[in-house]
């Protein structure tokens, strides 16, 4: 691949950049506290959609989309979002100015992939204009859900309807009021179809009888609002079978549409968190003075930020790897790439950040930097979307496979 990123990509990451030094940066503490007080947390920020319009108005919005969807995005390629992503993912959460933050660009892709005509018609076109947000419900708290064939919410067919039960959790914007709409994962048994085949995808309009908010949950103490995440119960909820997504038997097939990029979509914006963290870390080094010396001319620190320039390159350009192969040979071929960069970016931003928080001292467990926030951001990144351990026992046994197919033994 050619490391050198095109004119195109240069010149969006130029327009991302400047957006988000004029309307972004400025507002970011602001913004952040917002979702921070209880008494505001759960209410958008008033003044997101004013900056969601420019973005708009910028040509700057959904641009997540891949090419086969230019009339409606900027028809990127995977490689060609990747800065952009790095960019966004500099500040927690900025990716929904531009309508590119989870699980509305999961969503949205599973819709234009799979959904029917009136299924778009109702929910990805207010989608894609940011008029709404959904939600997408698969973990279960009885369940190990990084199985995902072990979840048990029943989606039973019942004459024209299908009616859903089960219990949720960890359902990232279940909370926010401007959610319209579920995509659940549920189980459809069928004796006559394999293991693989038991599940289902289904849309439920967040207004449905029968849905029930039990909690919100924290992430290390921080609810995350106004999206959050919720544990949720669905009894007796009832949606028309025109709600299902593709057929019975095929959520799987689904699932593995939309993770694959969300998953490095994850890996993108940690990359921008690490970058941003670094870029802290050396500019408080330079400035503090300890026992008569900068700490920038401490040996050990220079070897902390030496470390973090090193790691973070390396996964950025895995990242970059990882794109160009979804956009030449799709998915299912770069499950190993992605599956790769799931476990090292993550871990690589996590061990970034906590060394920037070093340097800083208390200041860096604070509220007054964004490192804290970001770390638990990183930390959390390890586990959604699958933990470590899963995709690095998928990639284990694709590899020995590959390394054991019967070619000559060099």
């Amino acid at each position: 691949m050619d490391f050198e990123y095109s004119d195109k990509m240069k010149e969006l990451q130029a327009k991302v950049r400047a957006f988000m030094d004029e309307h972004i940066y400025p507002i970011e503490h602001e913004w952040l506290a917002h979702q921070k007080d209880p008494s505001t947390m759960w209410t958008p920020w008033p003044q997101i959609e004013d900056i969601k319009a420019k973005a708009k108005e910028a040509g700057l919005w959904n641009l997540f989309l891949p090419k086969e969807y230019g009339k409606i995005s900027p028809g990127l390629t995977t490689l060609e979002y990747a800065p952009l992503a790095e960019e966004m993912g500099r500040v927690m959460g900025s990716s929904e100015f531009f309508n590119c933050s989870a699980p509305d660009t999961g969503n949205m892709e599973v819709l234009a992939k799979y959904g029917t005509p009136e299924q778009q018609e109702r929910w990805l076109k207010p989608l894609l204009d940011g008029e709404i947000r959904s939600a997408f419900a698969m973990t279960e708290p009885d369940v190990a859900s990084s199985d995902a064939t072990n979840i048990e919410t029943s989606i039973i067919r019942d004459g024209d309807d299908y009616v859903v039960n089960g219990r949720k959790w960890w359902i990232s914007g279940a909370m926010d009021p401007r959610t319209k709409v579920f995509i659940l994962l549920g189980k459809t048994p069928d004796a006559d179809r394999a293991r693989h085949q038991q599940h289902s995808q289904i849309l439920i309009p967040a207004d449905t009888p029968g849905i029930e908010i039990v909690r919100p949950l924290s992430v290390v103490g921080s609810f995350h609002g106004p999206s959050g995440h919720a544990e949720m119960v669905f009894r007796d909820v009832r949606v028309p079978k025109e709600n299902l997504i593709l057929g019975e038997g095929r959520g799987f097939e689904v699932a593995q549409g939309r993770l694959g990029p969300g998953r490095i979509h994850h890996c993108m914006r940690a990359i921008g968190l690490a970058q941003r963290s670094l870029e802290y870390m050396a500019r408080r080094v330079e400035s503090r003075v300890a026992f008569g010396r900068k700490l920038s001319d401490q040996s050990s620190i220079r070897q902390d930020v030496a470390l973090s320039f090193c790691e973070i390159e390396q996964a950025r350009l895995l990242t970059l790897k990882a794109a160009d192969a979804m956009d030449r040979h799709g998915n299912k071929v770069a499950k190993d790439l992605i599956a790769a960069i799931k476990i090292v970016a993550p871990r690589m931003a996590q061990t970034v950040i906590d060394r920037a928080i070093q340097s800083f001292g208390g200041m860096g467990v604070g509220p007054d930097t964004p490192l804290a926030a970001a770390f638990v951001n990183a930390r959390h990144l390890r586990i959604a979307d699958g933990p470590d351990e899963v995709h690095m026992s998928q990639l284990g046994k694709m590899k020995i496979a590959k390394f054991n197919d019967g070619g000559p033994h060099r």
